[in-house]
């Protein structure tokens, strides 16, 4: 491997420019075929869908670097079929067949001097979008796009111990009943972020999302699923038409029935059972795990038993095991790890 000058152990979760992305094109009727390009910069018209009115989603994954120093990249046709379903929803049309991954195994074979060493608790961070880049005035689908990757080290998203952190009800909506929360959509990212900013100037570190139809059951965070723990070790997520389906989520439920031996639920969570479960967390790409302390309810605080020093045993157990898996160090169920040769 090519020595970079990075100090790898003190990454932090930003962007660093590599030496190569994936770009592809969608014009009359069809994708062309794709390629690697040292060009960073996006060429599209001021007019363009993405820029008017917000025709765009993404996905993002991770690429590993194993013990053994093989480079591994997780579920990536996980990401591909959640892709293809936020295009769908969105009118754009779909990448062909096998081309995501295509794009991904491309990308970080090119950059894969960027792949962090084992050991440090970094990754290399792999972010595919696709967005309207032709010239549209009236509302309708663009005529032309973009599909692009690119990728960036980035660090351990908690350094040292794992620290719960405090959260708090939001008064506002993530996403509309029926309406687009369950795709990756990048608008409605931008929808939480007035949220998120409130929410940090005022001490907590997210906001928990309820459905938007009664405001009586939990949903998700701006950029996370929940999981709960019940006293009894159940594990318990949330089901909704409108949160994302997280598949950090999904491995972990397999990762829990399968690995730990424990029962696992996923179904609809009313608020107030919340303050009867014996531990909580948000799980996706970037953290894997991360324990939620304790829940602000405009004053109203629900606190857990796990309390606010370390996450819970269950999903401590829990998060190792998966990490373990995508680090190489437990055997993986059967096409969860894709190798980049």
């Amino acid at each position: 491997m090519e020595k970079k000058n990075i100090d790898w152990e003190n990454l932090t979760f930003s962007y660093t420019p590599t030496d190569y992305r994936y770009v592809s094109t969608y014009r009359d009727g069809k994708w062309d075929e794709g390629e690697l390009t040292t060009d960073a910069t996006v060429h599209i018209s001021e007019c363009a869908g993405v820029l008017q009115y917000s025709q765009s989603c993404f996905e993002g994954l991770k690429a590993y670097r194993t013990k053994d120093n093989r480079i591994v990249v997780f579920r990536p046709d996980m990401n591909a079929q959640r892709l293809h379903d936020s295009c769908k929803r969105l009118e754009i049309p779909p990448l062909p067949e096998g081309r995501f991954e295509e794009s991904v195994e491309k990308l970080v074979h090119a950059n894969k001097d960027y792949v962090p060493p084992y050991g440090t608790g970094a990754t290399l961070y792999i972010r595919p979008f696709v967005f309207g880049s032709g010239p549209v005035i009236g509302v309708s689908p663009a005529p032309e796009y973009q599909y692009r990757a690119f990728c960036t080290p980035v660090g351990a998203y908690f350094k040292g111990r794992v620290k719960p952190i405090v959260i708090r009800v939001s008064d506002y909506d993530r996403a509309a009943p029926r309406g687009t929360g369950n795709i990756k959509a990048g608008l409605n990212y931008a929808m939480s972020l007035h949220a998120i900013v409130e929410a940090h100037q005022q001490g907590y570190s997210e906001n928990m999302y309820l459905d938007p139809a009664t405001r009586t059951k939990v949903e998700e965070t701006g950029g996370a699923n929940f999981l709960f723990v019940t006293k009894d070790n159940v594990i318990v997520t949330p089901k909704s038409d409108s949160i994302l389906p997280s598949i950090t989520r999904r491995s972990l439920m397999y990762v829990a029935e399968h690995y730990l031996g424990l029962k696992v639920e996923h179904r609809e969570v009313r608020f107030d059972e919340v303050k009867d479960f014996a531990e909580c967390g948000l799980c996706g790409t970037a953290a894997v795990i991360c324990p939620v302390g304790k829940i602000d309810n405009h004053g109203e605080e629900i606190c857990f038993p796990s309390g606010m020093e370390e996450a819970g045993p269950v999903l401590a157990k829990l998060r190792q095991t998966l990490v373990g898996i995508q680090d190489g160090e437990i055997e993986a169920p059967e096409g969860w790890i894709r190798e980049i040769k």
